[in-house]
């Protein structure tokens, strides 16, 4: 198991975080990453909640509200954007109609509010809004949201271990827990809640050298025989006249991107990977690697590519998927074989079945990414993909199960 300096002894936080004492500065922070991925501490090593009971209640109004312990997140890397930017706006519980903060645009407010402006949200602050749907009452004061929000950085593997284990409220995935954990669907579903909140068109890279060198697109069996060892210079690329022999980058072991790629690209999450000749455990080091290293090449989450790290237009079976938005075919189009769902996975409350399983905490806080302003700001925001209506309104229905009014409007 990855460690988890945040909590002692592996205790679970359903026993225990509520009566965890005072926060302190770092868990109130949106932002708390690790610098690699062997230790995916979520920030809140020193906290519990600020709004929380050292007696053990739950918080809120004499221990009859809801929890307001602080809300914990770990895992991937990929997710990470999404998860920490939401978090940063969540702890802000800034007014959205406040130009200076968010900076100008258009509407006058952060993008995708005014969506929200029918059902009240002009008059509240931004965590005060989404909280006050699941009964937390608005603290009405910035930056002292209803109960703050932290998120780890490790990877997938770690982050689906941990929620399983009541270590973590959400554990953050870019592949499916049935893959990481190596879980049937029925074990999945009666122990998790799977809330998708935005999908990755996950690309290949490659260095800028082999960009210049003419090395624009790939076929899917070029990619393979790459990661299979069967191709090891780009000179063996047809139409390729480049001879410099072939650095293969892949994820750490556990990683929902090394899963996903190894599921979409190899056909097996177990796939064997000889050709690789180096792992990261995180996209940002992926992409380092990738602007460091000449003859290049990496899987990785579309939020990390850049300049020095290109993405490249794939060609499987036929089709065509361009890394431009604007192509009949493109890495951004749920067709394309290397679209990956972005999960942000919490652990069925056996004794909540009315609320869908969720404690009201995570469900105020996934509620956050499924609308307008959560897809623009989180999803788009990030260089991800935003959910088609049609599954935006499934996800926002399946958390509402546990909202205080019969049916959210946001």
């Amino acid at each position: 198991m990855s460690d988890r300096n945040w909590v002692d002894g592996g205790v679970s936080r359903r026993t225990v975080l509520i009566t965890s004492g005072a926060l302190g500065a770092a868990g109130l922070a949106g932002c708390s990453g690790q610098s690699d991925g062997g230790d995916g501490g979520s920030g809140g090593s020193s906290g519990g909640s600020s709004g929380g009971s050292s007696d053990g209640s739950d918080g809120g109004d004499g221990g009859s509200g809801p929890n307001t312990a602080l809300l914990n997140a770990e895992g991937s890397s990929t997710v990470y954007p999404i998860s920490n930017t939401g978090s940063s706006y969540w702890n802000s519980n800034a007014p959205p109609s406040d130009g200076e903060y968010w900076g100008s645009n258009d509407e006058g407010s952060v993008p995708g509010w005014n969506q929200l402006s029918s059902d009240g949200a002009d008059d509240m602050l931004i965590a005060d809004y989404f909280a006050s749907k699941f009964g937390f009452e608005p603290s009405e004061q910035r930056s002292s949201p209803p109960f703050p929000t932290t998120v780890g950085l490790s990877h997938s593997g770690t982050g689906c271990e941990a929620v399983t284990e009541g270590l973590v409220d959400i554990g953050n995935s870019s592949g499916p827990i049935t893959a990481e954990l190596d879980w049937s669907e029925e074990e999945a579903e009666s122990t998790v809640v799977d809330n998708v909140v935005g999908r990755d068109g996950q690309p290949v890279v490659v260095s800028s050298d082999v960009a210049d060198a003419g090395v624009t697109q790939l076929t899917g069996e070029e990619i393979r025989g790459i990661y299979q060892d069967e191709i090891t210079n780009w000179n063996q690329i047809d139409g390729v006249d480049y001879d410099q022999e072939i650095y293969a980058i892949g994820r750490a072991e556990g990683s929902g991107t090394d899963t996903s790629f190894r599921l979409n690209m190899l056909g097996s999450a177990d796939a064997s990977m000889s050709g690789v000749d180096t792992r990261f455990g995180q996209n940002q080091q992926v992409a380092q690697a990738v602007a460091q290293n000449e003859g290049a090449i990496a899987y990785m989450a579309l939020a990390f590519t850049g300049l020095e790290v290109t993405p490249i237009a794939i060609n499987f079976d036929g089709t065509l998927y361009e890394t431009s938005r604007d192509a009949e075919n493109t890495i951004f189009d749920s067709e394309y074989p290397l679209n990956r769902d972005l999960h942000m996975y919490t652990l069925i409350e056996e004794d909540n079945p009315d609320g869908g399983g969720y404690d009201p905490r995570e469900a105020a806080f996934v509620n956050m990414f499924l609308n307008e302003f959560g897809q623009t700001v989180f999803v788009e925001g990030n260089n991800y993909i935003p959910l088609p209506t049609s599954d935006l309104e499934a996800m926002k229905e399946q958390v509402s199960a546990v909202a205080t009014e019969e049916l959210l409007s946001a």
